[in-house]
């Protein structure tokens, strides 16, 4: 019935894997986990083998990195049952129901997103502030909120769908770097009239970066972005874009360049310092994009 779908990347998922195993047979369901590793370190491939003694568990190790997107569709032609269930490897269930809680609502046409969530505790090393403060107050919603804007909020952390749905479209694999993956993802589901049902089933992500790698990211997000503006109509599910646009429209890239010239090493200070904010994160953004969209005409 249900096929659990994990890429791994350079992260212990013993602890996840052996938790998800126990919650799917107390649920009474036929299913398997499929963990599919994107080339990791060795010194991860070695702990993460360890699951392979697990009833209903496979561990895959691909020779060549294929990325974010490319590592779910494989994982798709892997799957034996007609529901895939996908999650990020550095994520915990908030609950012992997960598995069942998903396996209550499964229909043939329908997605579920069941959501995030962070401690909420904010992490003792600092370098990490930045990325849980970020998560804590941008991506952490109720089924409710983000049920109001249903194909906007989805994300690939956490999300149970069809197979037969996912086979049919898939993960665009022209993007192999972080990013809007699943804005495209969510964008082909509404083209397609494909329902979205949002739950209160998070998982926990417990894999935060450090500031500058978080930064690093949310700039390759950008660059995502701005390849795939030329290929679909995205405006309208990200509030980014539509600044983007309307700053363009007014005439007031040059000036946004040119302050992000000025600007940008002060601005990344800031972030990367022990005080950030969202004001400044969203200011930095508008002008990254800005100041690179000549490279992606």
């Amino acid at each position: 019935m249900l096929s659990i779908l994990i890429p791994v990347y350079n992260f212990d998922i013993r602890p996840l894997v052996v938790r998800l195993q126990h919650q799917a047979e107390k649920s009474m369901i036929a299913f398997e986990i499929i963990c599919l590793d994107d080339n990791s370190d060795l010194h991860y491939f070695e702990i993460n083998k360890e699951i392979e003694k697990l009833t209903a568990v496979k561990f895959i190790r691909l020779n060549k990195n294929i990325g974010r997107s490319a590592i779910r569709n494989r994982l798709t032609e892997l799957a034996s049952y007609e529901y895939l269930l996908f999650m990020d490897c550095d994520s915990m269930p908030e609950t012992d129901v997960y598995i069942f809680n998903y396996a209550a609502f499964l229909k043939p046409d329908t997605v579920l997103y069941g959501g995030r969530t962070y401690s909420p505790e904010k992490p003792f090393q600092k370098e990490l502030f930045f990325h849980w403060f970020y998560g804590t107050n941008r991506e952490v919603k109720t089924a409710a909120e983000r049920d109001q804007n249903p194909y906007s909020s989805f994300m690939t952390n956490n999300f149970l769908i069809p197979k037969k749905i996912m086979m049919d479209i898939g993960f665009d694999e022209s993007l192999r770097q972080y990013g809007h993956e699943d804005t495209v993802f969510g964008l082909e589901l509404k083209r397609r009239g494909i329902k979205i049902q949002h739950l209160d089933n998070p998982l926990r992500h417990t894999g935060l970066e450090t500031a500058s790698v978080f930064l690093r990211k949310s700039e390759q997000a950008i660059e995502n972005l701005l390849m795939l503006m030329k290929k679909h109509e995205l405006q309208n599910e990200i509030k980014l874009l539509r600044y983007f646009i309307k700053s363009q429209k007014w005439g007031l890239h040059p000036f946004i360049h040119l302050w992000f010239y000025l600007f940008k090493s002060f601005l990344k200070r800031k972030l990367l310092g022990s005080n950030p904010d969202m004001r400044t994160f969203d200011l930095y953004k508008l002008g990254y994009m800005v100041y690179n969209k000549s490279k992606f005409k």
